[in-house]
């Protein structure tokens, strides 16, 4: 798997600066296909870190939308859900996490849009491999429990991949977006 992970990785990388754009520009479409975004709902973004295909134009709308819209944070082993604002600091991953007095669970989120590794048909999803989607979203995996927060997966179309052998602790996804596919 680990193999698997850093291939699907350095090609996430290699996507070159105008096809990136490209993505990240066909991609707010398709979410709007399946998301019907409105002003009293929390929406879980991600800054793209990586190679992770961007979510500037997502995060553009849902700020003219005045949407309440949340990056994760790291506590201990699982994430938290930040407001964005406009101060941050580096987690220590070195990716950009919101200072903010406004942190909520992942159960107050209608929607959490994350980023991927890898992923089929199937709507499995490899990660980086922290496990801490997984850990934070377990309680999705009761039945008993809400259907919130939807949860979509974001990825470039090079990143899927025939098919992924699901683990016990993995949280499958609701849908994944790419530019050119809803899954």
């Amino acid at each position: 798997m680990d193999a698997l992970r850093q291939s699907l990785r350095q090609q996430r990388r290699n996507i070159n600066a105008v096809d990136r754009t490209k993505s990240a520009q066909a991609l707010l479409p398709q979410i709007q296909k399946i998301v019907n975004f409105q002003p009293q709902q929390k929406i879980a973004i991600y800054l793209p870190n990586d190679g992770e295909i961007d979510t500037i134009y997502l995060q553009k709308l849902l700020k003219k939308q005045a949407i309440g819209t949340y990056l994760p944070v790291l506590v201990d082993k699982n994430l938290k859900f930040a407001k964005i604002g406009k101060n941050f600091s580096h987690n220590k991953y070195g990716i950009l996490e919101p200072i903010s007095t406004d942190i909520i669970s992942a159960k107050q989120l209608d929607v959490i849009l994350m980023p991927l590794v890898g992923f089929d048909k199937n709507k499995n999803r490899l990660g980086m491999g922290g496990g801490y989607y997984d850990r934070t979203l377990a309680f999705k995996k009761n039945p008993q429990t809400s259907n919130k927060p939807t949860l979509i997966g974001l990825a470039f179309d090079c990143q899927q991949i025939k098919q992924l052998k699901a683990q016990t602790w993995d949280v499958p996804l609701d849908a994944i977006i790419t530019p050119s596919a809803i899954y």
